[in-house]
């Protein structure tokens, strides 16, 4: 009896992921509080990402990058989810790809 025992996960499907960290039927927005007024907002789209746990690794790795305020996702399980970045002034392209891509994700435009 104990061998036939299965402690994985459930499955909502193949793709989709475990249980707890399943696709949403809309796209969701997390964020931190804005912490700064005024600066730039740019605009990223990042693939790859499915859950809260995705948005906090990019958010975080974004966070460290020099005179970034504020990082907002806008979650598209399975998509293209948008990330807003706030900063004093512009934050360069490159160092926001490397840091997405720190976090384990893709930037794509």
């Amino acid at each position: 009896m104990c061998g036939t025992f299965d402690r994985r996960l459930p499955l909502l499907n193949d793709s989709a992921g475990c249980s707890c960290c399943s696709p949403q039927e809309t796209p969701t927005t997390e964020s931190t509080p804005r912490t700064a007024t005024g600066g730039q907002a740019m605009d990223f789209r990042v693939a790859g990402m499915t859950c809260g746990h995705c948005v906090s690794s990019v958010s975080e790795e974004l966070a460290r990058l020099d005179g970034v305020s504020d990082v907002q996702v806008a979650l598209v399980p399975d998509g293209l989810s948008t990330v807003t970045v706030y900063s004093a002034g512009e934050v360069n392209r490159e160092a926001v790809r490397a840091a997405v891509s720190e976090a384990g994700y893709e930037l794509t435009t």
